[in-house]
């Protein structure tokens, strides 16, 4: 019989990801919305904070286990901006377009080497809500920020995140390529480990 673990997030992007990267295990993955679950307000001041705060809220809604993702991009250049506002950075939640073009304008003119950046994945499992131990994982993946968007797959910020090691954006990477080297596939291994080492994943 598998495990049902409630993702606190109703990005499509995220859930596909995550569902493969579950693959190997009998975990379904399933968004919060299928529960008719709000999204948690994130008044947290760090990823994990966040991340927290979205895992209780939906454990506590729907009495299932619950993982959070808490993610965005730090610029160098900007001070480590846009960051836990990464999703709503040009005001309304989760325009991509909006977010990247705006990003594009703050760095306009700004040379190569100060456009270094890096995405930052928080993953927090809570087994209820009042669990006093949430499995915590971090992942990051470094990068720069290029001059106007290429490719097509992935989602976010991923068309204008360039790769040193593949010499392309984010978004030019197949699935597979992504799954290798994303702050998401980083901190979902720390996650596995942490979930098989507790017995929690079979």
């Amino acid at each position: 019989m598998s495990q049902t673990i409630v993702l606190a997030s109703n990005n499509a992007g995220k859930i596909k990801e995550f569902n493969r990267l579950f693959d190997a295990f009998d975990v379904e993955v399933k968004p919060q919305g299928d529960f008719k679950v709000e999204d948690a307000d994130e008044t947290g001041l760090t990823f994990i904070e966040n991340a927290i705060i979205k895992a209780r809220h939906a454990c506590e809604k729907t009495g299932l286990p619950a993982l959070a993702d808490d993610s965005g991009i730090e610029v160098d250049y900007l001070n480590g901006a846009p960051g836990i506002y990464s999703a709503r950075f040009a005001g309304g939640h989760g325009d991509n377009e909006a977010n990247n073009a705006l990003l594009l304008e703050k760095l306009a003119g700004v040379p190569a080497e100060q456009r270094t950046a890096r995405f930052h994945c928080v993953l927090a499992f809570m087994r209820h809500k009042d669990d006093p131990t949430p499995i915590i994982a971090h992942g990051s993946w470094e990068g720069r920020i290029l001059e106007s968007a290429e490719g097509v797959e992935g989602f976010g910020y991923d068309p204008i995140f360039y790769v040193p090691e593949k010499g392309c954006s984010s978004a030019s990477l197949s699935k597979d390529e992504k799954n290798q080297l994303s702050h998401r596939a980083k901190a979902l291994t720390q996650l596995f480990d942490a979930l098989q080492a507790g017995n929690i994943l079979s």
